[in-house]
């Protein structure tokens, strides 16, 4: 494979912007790709794949370049071409790359998980002690290049009618057993830009993702809550299980994500989901004993999205995990109000960890002195060969 200049000096901006400027790699990638029209298909692939990968492998590729007191993100480019067996362009921030010496390198640190597995010490251990045996497995997992999966939007088109729609474009997909609702692309592309996708015909979501909204357990005419529906990926789910009847309170404290939410509505024809800022306390309050069913895929440290979000490995840190776990408990104890009695709720993150899982949802039913009982929970590993999460089905008596 020939690569060009022009392509690899947008990867180095990128990888500059992520770690230098701490932006988040897919706002970086995306904002770079619309700045430069022009590029074609490959090269916006090249572009955002390089990146990633770099990313991904980020403390690996520095082990084995040449040490250097600061990042040289060149030499991370020489690294990967190394690694993916591409020939090194004689070009001058080159300069000093032996590719003998990177593949002897390897060899004397492949037994190093840390390094082997590009995470950070920190994570590492707690993986370990959180998983045990299993969190080597689901650490190579995690460093796997993430799948697009397509969300059909039942209440436009059928998952058949669609996958025969894509493959007229030449867009192959799988339609697997246990995800009713979801295509999963057989060659990642940019699918954004098809019109399919501009009709509301599908969302992109993760598989692991897309089995949260049915284990609400909801029906037509239900009046349900989203207490932290965000960009609404989960809550636009929720409206076609209940075939755009009954009513859904999509909720977030960011009024920029609820409006991105709206426009999503539209789009998907989506016509039974009212927007609600939560401004305070008394927005929750106001809303007591009125919901049949309430979903609570709170903040979490994001472990099981690593493959989709590499970046997250340099930018998280224990003391995140701790204070986002006290959120977890405190949104847990505040919002299950909302429910009905008799009515039932799911808590939900993309965490692979039981501290912010099982224990958090143990701790909330014994707490809650008998209101609540827990129904039943169900874990999406990524070794599953999608996102990890987790989510429970806790009822109120």
């Amino acid at each position: 494979m020939k690569i060009y200049r022009n392509l690899c000096e947008a990867v180095i901006q990128n990888l500059h912007a992520i770690f230098q400027d701490n932006k988040y790699a897919d706002k970086v990638i995306e904002k770079i790709l619309k700045s430069n029209p022009k590029w074609g298909a490959r090269d916006r692939r090249f572009i955002a794949e390089t990146t990633y990968d770099i990313v991904r492998w980020y403390r690996l590729f520095k082990e084995l370049g040449p040490a250097s007191e600061e990042d040289d993100y060149w030499k991370l480019l020489g690294v990967w071409c190394v690694w993916n067996k591409t020939e090194l362009p004689e070009w001058e921030e080159l300069q000093g790359l032996n590719q003998k010496k990177i593949v002897i390198a390897y060899e004397q640190i492949k037994d190093n998980r840390k390094l082997r597995e590009s995470i950070p010490d920190w994570m590492d251990e707690l993986g370990e002690k959180e998983l045990g045996n299993r969190w080597e497995s689901e650490l190579e997992s995690l460093n796997e290049e993430a799948k697009v999966v397509l969300r059909v939007n039942t209440l436009k088109v059928s998952r058949k009618e669609l996958q025969t729609q894509l493959h007229a474009e030449e867009i192959e997909t799988e339609a697997p057993n246990e995800l009713p609702d979801a295509l999963i692309l057989e060659q990642r592309q940019n699918i954004f830009t098809r019109q399919q996708f501009k009709d509301g015909l599908f969302e992109v979501q993760d598989g692991g993702s897309q089995l949260i909204a049915p284990f609400l357990k909801v029906e037509p005419g239900m009046r349900v809550i989203d207490a932290c529906a965000g960009g609404g990926g989960k809550t636009l789910h929720l409206a076609a299980l209940m075939r755009n009847k009954g009513r859904i309170i999509a909720m977030d404290t960011e009024q920029w994500k609820l409006d991105e939410l709206k426009k999503r509505a539209r789009r998907a024809g989506v016509a039974n989901i009212e927007p609600r800022l939560i401004e305070s306390s008394k927005t929750i309050k106001r809303l007591e004993n009125s919901a049949d069913r309430l979903l609570l895929d709170v903040p979490c440290s994001g472990l099981g999205v690593l493959r989709r979000n590499p970046d997250a490995k340099w930018k998280l840190n224990v003391d995140f995990i701790e204070r986002v776990k006290e959120l977890q408990q405190h949104l847990l104890k505040d919002y299950s109000p909302m429910i009905k009695p008799g009515g039932m709720m799911v808590y939900s993150t993309c965490s692979i960890l039981q501290t912010e899982n099982e224990d958090q949802v143990k701790k909330f039913i014994t707490e809650s002195e008998g209101k609540f009982e827990l129904m039943e929970e169900k874990r999406v590993w990524p070794t599953d060969g999608f996102d990890g999460f987790y989510m429970a089905l806790i009822k109120k008596r």
